[in-house]
């Protein structure tokens, strides 16, 4: 991941499995921060794509969530609507080309 854009994805992809497994898991954002001993806005900004997480808090997450830390990783089958979005508003506001599907 040598280009700023590969860096955004994966903080976008870790953000989109994070939520899904933990609505998957009927927990709340509260209750993974309590799980995880983090603090709830913490795992809220983590959710929402604003935080380049460390290894040992993906660690922590994957515990609370009953997950390995590969599954917080890897790319689902369908991109999340909600990080591209971003991501091509970005690219508008600062005069890029969106990347390509």
């Amino acid at each position: 991941m040598s280009n700023p854009t590969q860096k955004r994805d994966a903080v976008c992809l870790f953000a989109a499995n994070m939520r899904r497994l933990r609505k998957a898991s009927a927990l709340t954002q509260e209750q993974v921060a309590e799980r995880a001993d983090l603090h709830p806005n913490y795992i809220s900004s983590v959710e929402r794509g604003e935080r380049n997480i460390s290894l040992r808090n993906i660690e922590r997450i994957a515990c609370a969530l009953d997950v390995s830390m590969a599954d917080l990783v890897t790319a689902p089958k369908l991109p999340d609507k909600a990080c591209h979005d971003r991501r091509n508003a970005r690219n508008d506001e600062i005069g890029g080309k969106p990347p390509k599907p």
